[in-house]
């Protein structure tokens, strides 16, 4: 008869075998886990006093192909692709340590408020949003975090050069000249653009290599290859990994360097290599559109304002512009009633009356408000930062507001042409100037 000692040693060692036989099994699994998780971890670049890992560039290379792929663009080989996207990161990483030098940061509030207008520019709620994006495959957290560094971008490059561009009246007056002569003013392009870079203190060797390599890129355009899948593999414009595209643009708000060849080109046609200082450049001309006249809903409209102050409450102020509207609409006189209360003095000489307003000249609260009414209609009091009113919409009319649409939009494109300009050649700059190891 056994005793309870050797029952007690049996079930000890068997419990023993079957660890050790677990062990044996998982441990080449472990084993992988653990060097997955040391390679994902892996320093793959150093920029100035900072790291880029491998798990960054596979986050953001996921992100990348499904963006590529909602677009239906051919990808060209991961090899390719991933050094793109390296060089983005690079690029984003060194702007993001110069505006962690220069204090730029981005709070929750203003991330949130971000967020949400995308949402809502999407017709979407911020859960309908979040949902959306997760079942797209993208992670909201991380999303939340690449419009944070998106938005510190864009501000650094602000400081750096947007506020550094003016544009005068003469420039403005130079351009509508010459886009009359030329007879396409307000026509629109849609550009695909590839860049063959080279640094700024190029050698004539480098030169030299990167004309052939823009050569070759031409020629395989003209016989066919796609234009999309080039552009994300060997471009180094800003558009380079959406395939080059840069949207459609009136002439204006192509750089200037294209500005005299792309009227001259026919859709689908493949330009000569373009030299500037920044290297080589290649334009496709993928669609175009004729201009259109711009018409636009005005709007005459009078209100009255009361501003609180230390006699008059926001309670009162808004009380006694209720107490006025009863009057208007028992038939009392708004110019009267304008003259015996309103605050805007610029308006009371004429009843009132704010002239014909174009859309986008008032601020939104009071725009919201005006245009949610019918000709003839009084609002109720209704706050914006000016105090308290009521609007009075007299009528509306339709008017060609292409003179001083264009002249405006124009302002908009020489701005845009200089900002886009110089911010290409300041992010070649700080990239030249940055310390970057590739391990």
């Amino acid at each position: 008869m056994k005793s309870k000692s050797t029952d007690a040693n049996t079930h000890y060692m068997a419990h023993r075998i079957f660890i050790f036989i677990i062990l044996v099994f998982s441990y080449p699994a472990m084993v992988n886990a653990a060097v997955e998780a040391i390679e994902l971890n892996r320093i793959i670049a150093i920029v100035n006093n900072d790291i880029i890992t491998r798990i960054e560039l596979e986050q953001e290379l996921g992100t990348i192909k499904l963006q590529l792929q909602q677009q239906n663009i051919q990808m060209p080989s991961d090899e390719t692709l991933r050094k793109q996207v390296l060089e983005r990161l690079i690029i984003n990483e060194i702007q993001l340590q110069m505006a962690d030098a220069n204090g730029i940061r981005v709070d929750d509030e203003t991330l949130n408020s971000t967020i949400s207008n995308i949402a809502t520019q999407n017709n979407l709620s911020l859960i309908e949003f979040r949902d959306a994006l997760q079942k797209d495959g993208f992670d909201f957290t991380q999303f939340r975090e690449n419009i944070r560094n998106e938005i510190i971008i864009r501000k650094i490059s602000q400081r750096n050069v947007d506020n550094r561009i003016t544009v005068s009246e003469q420039e403005i007056d130079n351009f509508i000249a010459n886009q009359k002569i030329q007879g396409n003013a307000g026509d629109e392009y849609r550009l695909g653009h590839i860049l063959i870079g080279m640094p700024e203190t190029a050698s004539p060797d480098q030169i030299h290599a990167s004309r052939q390599k823009a050569q070759q890129v031409v020629a395989d355009l003209r016989e066919g290859a796609d234009f999309s899948q080039i552009a994300i593999s060997v471009s180094e414009g800003q558009q380079a990994l959406e395939g080059g595209d840069l949207g459609w643009r009136n002439i204006g708000e192509l750089p200037s360097l294209f500005a005299d060849i792309v009227p001259e080109m026919k859709t689908g046609q493949i330009s000569d290599i373009i030299r500037s200082s920044s290297g080589f450049h290649i334009i496709k001309l993928l669609d175009y559109r004729g201009a259109k006249p711009h018409i636009v809903t005005q709007t005459q409209a009078r209100h009255i304002l009361i501003k609180p102050d230390e006699l008059t409450s926001e309670e009162n102020a808004k009380a006694l512009l209720a107490s006025i509207k009863q009057q208007i609409e028992k038939g009392e006189d708004f110019g009267k009633l304008v003259k015996q209360h309103s605050d805007d003095k610029a308006s009371v000489a004429t009843d009132g009356d704010l002239g014909w307003i174009t859309p986008g000249k008032m601020v939104p609260e009071f725009e919201k408000v005006m245009d949610g009414l019918k000709p003839g209609g009084v609002s109720d009091p209704f706050k914006t930062r000016f105090g308290w009113h009521i609007v009075h919409v007299v009528k509306r009319r339709d008017v060609d507001d292409t003179e001083d649409f264009t002249r405006s939009r124009v302002q908009e494109l020489i701005f845009q042409r200089k900002v886009e300009e110089e911010h290409m050649n300041w992010l070649r700059r700080v990239r030249d100037e940055a310390y970057v190891e590739y391990l």
